[in-house]
């Protein structure tokens, strides 16, 4: 796996479960499909800029909540195999397993046309808040996706 997916499944990780060891992480990043050293985890934690947080449950890795968004935004177009659509759904097609992850990062968005997401394993529909508007989406989401691989 390339760097960018490892760095996108470490923060998912740390984002939808309680971490706190960086062997508890390896394990999940194992689970996930990546296998990593311990050397290289430390160092992935260190770019992406993880810190541990003291919680009433331990020590627990945390994102830097400011830029997360940010970070994460720069690996959507790697996460995303397909856009397509009908006359009301927008269906966007990831690799598997990322569907949940990038939806999170399009309801962050808080783009005024789409009304909301909703995800499987790889397919997410996303529902805009009109007809009309689904050009206009489909634009914003390959605007994204082709900026933020220029970046990545």
């Amino acid at each position: 796996m390339t760097k960018p997916a490892r760095h996108l499944a470490i923060k998912h990780i740390i984002l939808h479960h309680s971490v706190g060891t960086q062997d508890e992480l390896c394990k999940a990043l194992r689970k996930a499909g990546h296998i990593v050293t311990q050397a290289t985890l430390s160092r992935d934690l260190k770019e992406l800029g993880v810190g541990r947080m003291n919680t009433p449950e331990g020590a627990r890795y945390v994102l830097h909540a400011e830029t997360e968004e940010q970070k994460l935004k720069s690996f959507i177009g790697y996460e995303i195999e397909d856009i397509d659509h009908n006359e009301a759904l927008i269906v966007i097609r990831t690799l598997p397993g990322r569907a949940q992850g990038v939806a999170e990062i399009i309801d962050g968005l808080h783009h005024p046309a789409i009304l909301g997401t909703l995800a499987g394993d790889n397919t997410i529909f996303v529902t805009p808040t009109s007809s009309r508007k689904i050009a206009e989406v489909i634009k914003a989401l390959k605007s994204l996706m082709s900026e933020e691989k220029k970046v990545a």
